[in-house]
């Protein structure tokens, strides 16, 4: 299964934000400069973390998620200063806790590790808070984001057996097929009884 850009602009889509203008390379921080990749907090260590949390949060045979992270986040954070802050933020406090840990920056743990800091960081059972402390924050700008990223696109909805997730244009061949297509795998949604499986 490959997450594609397209999926990302779905998403997006589904977040009313589809027409904000994505694919810039670099994310704009402060005075509107790219940010240095260099450094810690800068666009390219950013959206490392952020497809290095992805990997761990998404199925283990999906391909292409740094192109679809990359596509979604800058998205998401074009022209809202708070939210873009709020992530820069959350992404720097998983990093900075990675390194505390486990002596490197999160994206260059091994995918277990990485599972690791989440689970302490308490990301994987906390509410999500913009405002709260940090594994609040981490769950509400990292987790929760990504996890609603691959869930709106079509691919990831089709893996969670959402036929068309919000703000796919997808409805017309599923609506021909009926509902019964969609859960026993038959085209036409007989019932026939040899059926295909169940998910």
């Amino acid at each position: 299964m490959r997450l594609t850009r397209r999926d990302a602009l779905v998403a997006l889509g589904a977040t009313g934000l589809a027409g904000a203008g994505v694919g810039a390379g670099v994310l704009a921080f402060d005075d509107g400069s790219p940010a240095d990749g260099d450094d810690e907090t800068g666009a390219d260590a950013l959206l490392r973390s952020l497809a290095a949390a992805a990997e761990v949060l998404y199925p283990s045979g999906v391909e292409g998620v740094e192109e679809f992270v990359e596509t979604y986040s800058l998205g998401r954070v074009r022209g809202r200063e708070t939210y873009r802050e709020g992530l820069r933020r959350a992404v720097s406090d998983l990093d900075a806790a990675a390194r505390a840990w486990y002596g490197a920056p999160y994206a260059d743990l091994d995918r277990d590790t990485r599972e690791s800091v989440l689970r302490e960081l308490g990301a994987d059972t906390a509410d999500a808070d913009p405002e709260g402390r940090r594994g609040e924050r981490i769950r509400y700008y990292v987790v929760e984001e990504l996890l609603y990223a691959f869930y709106a696109s079509p691919t990831g909805g089709r893996l969670a057996g959402i036929e068309n997730p919000v703000g796919y244009p997808g409805g017309v061949e599923s609506y021909r097929r009926g509902p019964e297509a969609a859960r026993t795998g038959s085209e036409r949604g007989d019932d026939s009884g040899d059926g295909g499986e169940s998910p």
